[in-house]
């Protein structure tokens, strides 16, 4: 099927990507917050009502992240197994919500659990997103030492995706940290030559060389800003487009 905008907007298919922070309690800064959880099924929602179709990758940083971890002295292999884990209770936690209303979902596991979900399977993603449902994709690569970002340009490519749009809590990518940095500068647009040659941390090389290869472009936005995702979807110039 050709990649062509239906109903006025840019995208047909997208991978978004959000990171298990979202799901947590933004007080205690850990665990899953079932009304936080229900306020990104609700924004799922609203994408999938504009006729597109949505594959999510969940992070797990609501409760482990495996690099941080391994600097604080655990077994870097063992803390990203542990991470992986936590993404399917994260996963399992978005589709209790995203099905309340009333989206049929699946779950994609890259690790056989067969009680949670199906294994990860991109002809048969396709099949889904074709049906209407959104495919939660859990259990990173599979694999340690790869992030969920890596993970997500991976399943983008495997779905053909027209974009992966990677929500993050500020507004795009930045020359530094805007949250400690006020004089951090916003980059409207970026090649991912030049994200992988500045090193911008919005997400790791590996993802953008994924991303680059397969020819995605990828979005960086604000989540939490009002209709953010929707004017992502309408091409509107919102946060930062790395192609």
């Amino acid at each position: 099927m050709a990649r062509t905008p239906t109903r006025g907007n840019k995208y047909r298919r997208i991978l978004l990507k959000l990171s298990g922070e979202f799901l947590q309690n933004r007080k205690a800064g850990c665990g899953i917050d079932p009304e936080e959880v229900r306020k990104v099924a609700e924004r799922i929602r609203s994408v999938a009502a504009m006729k597109i179709q949505v594959a999510v990758v969940v992070g797990g940083g609501n409760v482990i992240r495996g690099a941080s971890s391994s600097s604080r002295g655990m077994n870097r292999v063992i803390a990203d197994h542990m991470g992986m884990l936590v993404t399917v209770i994260n996963a399992l936690a978005l589709k209790d919500a995203l099905e309340k209303t009333g989206l049929e979902t699946r779950i994609q596991t890259a690790v056989s659990m067969d009680k949670f979900g199906e294994l990860t399977n991109g002809e048969r993603a396709i099949r889904h997103l074709r049906r209407g449902r959104v495919v939660l994709y859990c259990g990173g690569t599979g694999n340690p030492y790869f992030s969920t970002d890596s993970a997500a340009a991976l399943r983008a490519a495997e779905i053909k995706a027209d974009a992966l749009l990677k929500a993050t809590k500020v507004d795009g990518v930045y020359s530094d940290d805007p949250l400690r940095n006020k004089d951090a500068v916003l980059f409207k647009t970026l090649s991912y030559e030049e994200a992988l040659q500045r090193k911008l941390g919005v997400m790791d090389a590996a993802a953008f060389s994924i991303c680059r290869s397969a020819g995605i472009p990828t979005v960086v936005f604000n989540f939490f800003r009002k209709k953010g995702i929707e004017d992502v979807l309408a091409g509107r110039r919102v946060g930062t487009l790395v192609s």
